[in-house]
């Protein structure tokens, strides 16, 4: 047989609150800040980065230093990080915009 449960079957509501809480209420109305322009990005290309954070891009058959690390790369670029590992050095798709 069942037993009943004594704890969940007494359950309270809570009491309403005289006073609305701040979060739950706006004070000023919210700034429209307009809507921006859509981002056209490029064709994406394949950097690694390894333990030192040094960063190659592919070049003609050869992996060759490349200038910017991941790190400038996110400020301007969709950085996405893959799942695969090559020569214990991860993999990143980069994509600039247009």
């Amino acid at each position: 047989m069942a037993r009943n449960r004594p704890n969940h079957s007494h359950k309270r509501g809570r009491l309403p609150n005289s006073a609305p809480s701040d979060t739950r209420t706006l004070r000023r109305l919210p700034e429209y800040t307009g809507r921006q322009a859509a981002v056209v990005y490029g064709k994406a290309f394949i950097i690694l980065e390894d333990e030192q954070k040094n960063t190659f891009i592919y070049k003609a058959g050869a992996w060759v230093p490349h200038s910017a690390s991941i790190k400038e790369c996110r400020e301007t670029c969709q950085v996405k990080q893959l799942p695969q590992s090559l020569n214990r050095m991860t993999r990143y798709e980069i994509r600039c915009p247009e």
